[in-house]
């Protein structure tokens, strides 16, 4: 006896994108988040002036046409480290949470379908996780190999492991006890086509916006990281970086720290409220009442 499949219930396309168009606090977290790869992309092709090549003559320079946002005490051009800072912090992300994501996403199901002594200790062994969180992992590699985008990049990504274990684990739980998992199991159906027919599909919204959490919490990890000399090196362009440079001149000139922390500030914030509106727009409670 064939079981059908149960996924997690689609809306249909017109009226998905009205509620997209409509939730305000989506459209400006997308708007945001677009910004940011946008800008990401636009550094591999083009930027206002090198971000690697240093003019003495022309440090602390004042916004005008040659510099549209002045230049550093490096003689750099200051929007074209922006354009390629925004590239290593979408490099760091992407690869950060897909490191969590993978690992953690897998730990969580087999945590979910095993259950007994198996579940007992991937938890207990994603609560040791907990212990280690993303600075202090760096700090621990940097002393082992050294400073590095190479090492923020494991240690963001270790950190993510055990958060997306658990939720994934919570949420494959609560599929486990649906009666059509129930039936499939009585059918004869094993652990694992449960888990790639119906647990998977089913916890997939929860998992993309826990994954949209994480990635703003990667660009302020590997801000902080690089802040303190752990992350991004040079002549590589961070934001942190950037905000660590200009802290000695901050009363000769601000704004070079204004610029990296408002793009810091303005990406986390777009993908914290892409991921809320995410979430509440696939709940089918809140799909329902709007």
């Amino acid at each position: 006896m064939s079981m059908p499949d149960h996924r997690a219930p689609a809306a249909s396309t017109p009226g998905l994108c009205r509620r997209m168009l409509g939730h305000r606090g989506f459209m400006l977290g997308a708007a945001l988040s677009l910004m940011l790869l946008l800008a990401a992309l636009l550094s591999l092709l083009w930027v206002p002036d090198s971000a690697y090549e240093m003019d003495m003559q022309t440090r602390l320079a004042a916004p005008g046409a040659g510099h549209w946002l002045g230049t550093d005490a490096f003689g750099r051009d200051v929007a074209s480290l922006l354009l390629a800072g925004a590239r290593s912090s979408i490099l760091v992300g992407v690869i950060a949470v897909g490191i969590g994501l993978s690992a953690g996403v897998l730990l969580g199901l087999v945590a979910a379908a095993c259950r007994g002594w198996i579940e007992e200790a991937i938890m207990r062994l994603a609560d040791f996780g907990f212990a280690f969180p993303a600075l202090l992992s760096a700090i621990m590699l940097t002393a082992a190999f050294g400073a590095g985008i190479v090492n923020a990049i494991l240690a963001i990504g270790l950190f993510n492991i055990p958060t997306f274990a658990r939720i994934t684990r919570a949420s494959a739980k609560a599929i486990w006890s649906r009666e059509y998992v129930l039936a499939a199991r009585a059918c004869g159906h094993g652990r694992a086509s449960i888990t790639l027919r119906h647990v998977l599909p089913n916890i997939l919204p929860v998992l993309l916006v826990q994954a949209t959490a994480q990635f703003a919490l990667a660009i302020l990890a590997e801000a902080a990281l690089s802040y303190l000399g752990l992350g991004t090196q040079p002549p590589q362009p961070s934001w942190g970086r950037m905000l660590s440079e200009a802290q000695t001149l901050m009363f000769q000139a601000p704004m070079l720290a204004v610029w990296p922390g408002l793009a810091i500030a303005l990406s986390v914030l777009g993908l914290n409220l892409l991921g809320d509106g995410l979430r509440d727009l696939f709940d089918p409670r809140l799909a329902r009442q709007r």
